[in-house]
């Protein structure tokens, strides 16, 4: 991990926040996992609905340097007791600093805070350093579905958090 540099993380959202976190999904996982533009569409739908929706009991933070987009992640209503953990990145040049972890570490605090059971999230099989801190942070892979989605073949895999003893998936 390289050394720690400062940044800020903030909840509110500001013009261009939606369209940069679209925009870094789609040209990121196509640049590092060849995903067509149908990808884009896949974030930008739910995202604007979660922007539109402004839940007190959902929330997105966005991790920033002097401006400059960093990362972020979501935390999205699924139910009543279940969030869903979402639109997570950290653009490559902050990756290794820390970032990932912290917004991780603030989006299972605030599901925990909000009084969810579980967390469960969607990612794909490439994505090892994400998944070693799913797992790092108490997600256990519960399922794993072959396909193409996005034009490429991937294993898409979900991960789950419980909070409680109790068994929601």
């Amino acid at each position: 991990m390289r050394a720690p540099f400062p940044f800020t993380l903030r909840t509110s959202l500001r013009p261009g926040d939606l369209g940069t976190i679209v925009h870094l999904h789609g040209d990121l996982y196509s640049r590092e996992y060849g995903f067509d533009a149908s990808f884009e569409a896949y974030v930008a739908g739910p995202l604007s609905e979660l922007a539109l929706r402004g839940s007190s009991r959902e929330r997105l933070w966005i991790a920033e340097r002097d401006g400059k987009f960093l990362g972020c992640v979501a935390i999205v209503d699924a139910s009543d007791d279940i969030a869903q953990l979402r639109f997570y990145l950290v653009v490559p040049e902050a990756r290794g600093s820390g970032i990932g972890r912290r917004l991780l570490e603030e989006a299972v605090a605030f599901a925990r805070d909000e009084g969810y059971v579980s967390i469960f999230l969607w990612t794909v099989g490439a994505l090892e350093a994400a998944a070693h801190l799913y797992r790092a942070a108490g997600f256990v892979k519960v399922e794993e579905v072959p396909g193409a989605p996005w034009g490429v073949p991937v294993v898409e895999e979900k991960y789950v958090l419980h909070f409680a003893g109790e068994e929601i998936v």
